[in-house]
């Protein structure tokens, strides 16, 4: 199909980042809102989307917006919709969504209805009365916002944020997708030098290795659209083999971490096994108070945030200890408002974020 509008969501704060990897993957007429992107391309651009996008979320297929506010206008609406093209007759076709400030507001109830149109379509569509839902599931997702109607189809399964190299992880990872951005916008390039004196599993210095390297983040995971039978396997092993021949095997990239559980070091260096980048990456147990900032290196760490009181007072007295050993560039997420004051450095520029539900801001300190 040459003809495919594409949707990928992704974290509030991120959309920039992920225009510029979607134009490089080749998408066209890009629409950006908050938090996700449209845009135009075929079924190898949805396969190279899924392969090499590292901030998106997932890769939806975006079937239809239509406005509804009864839902026989919904059920028109969706039953209207070539559903044929992707779903054949023995495929599940599952349905989830949400709706806001809408005025069907019945979760459960726009479900059913929006799974009745499809039913009937398909129906009418196969000449058949009964479906056994016996094949790949096509996960329709819907969105209602403030009665604006979205259809999509979710062609990645599991989030891209499953790159598949971080099976394990300690507490309170940041994600491999949010991570990414942080990278982008830290300007990682082939020979820069990542230092994260508080590694965890690993997550900053992998995601910055497959930056550096042009690794595709998501090469060594499947898609739920490859089940599908409607995208040609040949599609998809075409992707895969062009992102392979784009890794660049002589970037000088270096990684070095840091942290204070001997645990996570060692998960940090197993994770990066995985992801196929543990020669690039070295990561020792250290204190924060023993920090030394390796030369050339920039700084991209995601320290301890706390929730309780005491933990939040506790922080506070790591970002202290920051603000001694730690010299520009450096990249820092945090949630504090009173970040810069503590760490004793106003940023040269600070970017809203979201790690997860929490409002983070990432404060930079460039050269």
């Amino acid at each position: 199909m040459d003809n495919l509008k594409i949707c990928c969501p992704c974290h509030f704060g991120l959309e920039s980042v992920l225009k510029y990897e979607i134009k490089k993957a080749g998408g066209t007429n890009l629409n950006v809102t908050d938090g996700k992107i449209s845009f135009d391309g075929d079924f190898n651009i949805l396969a190279r989307a899924n392969i090499c996008l590292s901030t998106a979320e997932r890769v939806l297929i975006e079937l239809a917006e239509f406005n509804a506010v009864t839902f026989e206008e919904l059920y028109q609406g969706v039953k209207a919709i070539e559903l044929e093209n992707f779903i054949g007759k023995d495929n599940a076709f599952p349905v989830k969504g949400y709706s806001l400030n809408s005025t069907l507001h019945s979760v459960p109830d726009c479900q059913s209805i929006i799974k009745k149109a499809c039913v009937d379509r398909l129906k009418e569509k196969y000449n058949i009365s009964w479906f056994d839902e016996s094949e790949a599931p096509v996960q329709i997702q819907f969105s209602i916002l403030k009665d604006k109607v979205n259809i999509y189809l979710d062609t990645s399964g599991a989030g891209l944020h499953k790159r598949g190299y971080r099976k394990n992880s300690n507490i309170a990872p940041i994600k491999e997708t949010l991570a990414a951005g942080i990278i982008d916008l830290s300007h990682i390039r082939q020979d820069t030098i990542v230092c994260d004196p508080f590694c965890g599993s690993g997550t900053i210095l992998i995601e910055s290795a497959l930056k550096a390297l042009n690794i595709a983040p998501n090469i060594n995971r499947h898609f739920l659209a490859e089940k599908w039978g409607v995208i040609d396997a040949d599609i998809w092993r075409e992707e895969r083999q062009r992102a392979i021949s784009n890794v660049n095997k002589d970037a000088g990239f270096q990684g070095i971490g840091f942290d204070i559980d001997d645990s996570a070091v060692a998960l940090a260096l197993d994770n990066a096994k995985k992801a196929g980048v543990k020669s690039r990456i070295k990561i020792e147990q250290a204190d924060i108070r023993k920090f030394r900032q390796p030369e050339n290196s920039i700084v991209i760490c995601n320290p301890p945030y706390g929730e309780r009181m005491l933990e939040i007072r506790q922080a506070e007295e790591i970002y202290k200890i920051m603000g001694k050993v730690i010299k520009k560039p450096a990249s820092i997420i945090s949630p504090s408002e009173e970040f810069e004051k503590i760490f004793g450095k106003k940023a040269d520029k600070r970017r809203k974020l979201y790690n997860g539900m929490i409002k983070c801001q990432l404060f930079m300190y460039f050269k």
